[in-house]
């Protein structure tokens, strides 16, 4: 994490979506880790849960739980998803890069914060 948040501040919403989705599709590898698992079952599950419509739902599951600057993070990310979804609505596309600026921010920023978060989603996800 930098020293100050300045040189956060220059990063794009698409820079912090970037890093969200590597973080995010990480913390669903780590929880379906154990029990150990073929490879292939492994996959299956992480593939599910990192599809951008289930993003999206997930999003709507956090949404009364944000607070406002993290609302503006999720507004900033929605208007800097410019991108042309081909088997998705826009709007599934624009709520699931959201969601990843957010937890990319939240990871360079505030990953206790971060952590909360994304244990609020371990209730719902599906084993």
């Amino acid at each position: 994490m930098p020293e100050s948040f300045e040189p956060l501040a220059q990063l794009s919403p698409a820079s912090l979506a970037y890093i969200g989705d590597a973080v995010y599709e990480l913390y669903i590898r780590r929880y379906y880790l154990l029990p150990p698992k073929r490879i292939k079952d492994y996959h299956e599950r992480v593939v599910a849960q990192v599809r951008a419509e289930t993003q999206a739902h997930f999003l709507t599951l956090l949404e009364p739980d944000l607070t406002p600057t993290e609302q503006e993070v999720l507004r900033k990310g929605r208007n800097g998803a410019t991108g042309k979804p081909r088997r998705l609505s826009a709007h599934i596309y624009q709520r699931a890069t959201s969601l990843e600026t957010l937890i990319g921010y939240l990871y360079l920023t505030d990953p206790p914060r971060l952590e909360f978060l994304l244990s609020k989603l371990s209730l719902l996800l599906v084993l």
